[in-house]
């Protein structure tokens, strides 16, 4: 029995529907052919160059990705851009590339769940409940807010996000000793959500971006906040997609191989 890139396609849908992407979102296949059948998997964060490369040794025809290769428009695809680049490369190879994103952020154990249970809040709320979702689902949307059955300190949190996300740094912004009840998580970039975490009365917020003038506003209305990452805050949920995913396809009977990304990792270092 021959695995079909369609037939992956349903296997995601299933896992992490397209209908709660965000408006502006680009998910599902970005270059290939839905009858193409597959070799082997590989999965990652980004569709990287190294990452097609690594397609290419591990003899995979089909890479799964949380970040879109195609985001925006192109204007063209030439190899003028990088870009361009990637889907000649993947088309000349026959690689197919499929991404699940802000669906992956919204569903009931997605990226935002997955950090939840790291850090081990078990009892929290959605921030921003998806439009799509049905009336009995009270869980879909963006972020994830828990209240703290004891209070901790903002050291101890900072603490805690780098041991159980297994980030080699991250950044803060606030008291070390201020007393932390409610906290807030949106991975990725999640500064538009930042007001939201506000209002339902987050004293810290875990986000995976930030930028200077936002988090200084936010420590000026003493909200601390904890920059993990955009690659660490999403990478762990990309390894519970993993699973599922080989799971699943053991389940129906392929044999295809599922690798991890061996040389997706963290643009940023730090000195």
């Amino acid at each position: 029995m021959s695995l079909k890139v369609k037939d992956i396609d349903r296997i995601i849908e299933q896992y992490a529907p397209s209908k709660f992407k965000e408006d502006y979102d680009n998910v599902g296949l970005m270059v290939g052919d839905m009858e193409c059948e597959v070799t082997s998997i590989l999965v990652a964060l980004d569709c990287t160059l190294d990452v097609i490369n690594e397609a290419k040794e591990k003899e995979c025809n089909f890479i799964l990705t949380h970040h879109p290769l195609i985001f925006k428009k192109p204007m063209n695809i030439t190899k003028d851009t990088l870009l361009g680049k990637k889907i000649i490369e993947l088309i000349k190879n026959d690689i197919n590339v499929y991404s699940s994103h802000t669906n992956l952020d919204s569903i009931k154990g997605g990226v935002n769940d997955t950090i939840m249970q790291l850090l081990n809040f078990h009892d929290y709320n959605t921030i921003e409940l998806s439009k799509r979702r049905s009336e009995d689902d009270k869980v879909s949307g963006i972020g994830r807010i828990a209240a703290l059955k004891e209070a901790i300190t903002l050291d101890e949190m900072c603490s805690r996000v780098k041991k159980c996300l297994n980030a080699p740094f991250i950044r803060y912004a606030g008291n070390e000793n201020k007393k932390i009840k409610k906290v807030a998580v949106i991975n990725g970039s999640g500064q538009s959500y930042f007001n939201e975490a506000k209002k339902l009365g987050a004293d810290c917020i875990i986000t995976g971006d930030t930028t200077y003038h936002y988090v200084s506003d936010f420590k000026e209305e003493n909200i601390a906040v904890i920059d993990a990452g955009h690659f660490d805050t999403e990478w762990p949920a990309v390894l519970v997609l993993a699973e599922y995913f080989k799971n699943q396809i053991e389940l129906k009977g392929y044999k295809n191989s599922v690798f991890m990304s061996e040389s997706n990792k963290n643009p940023y270092k730090c000195k």
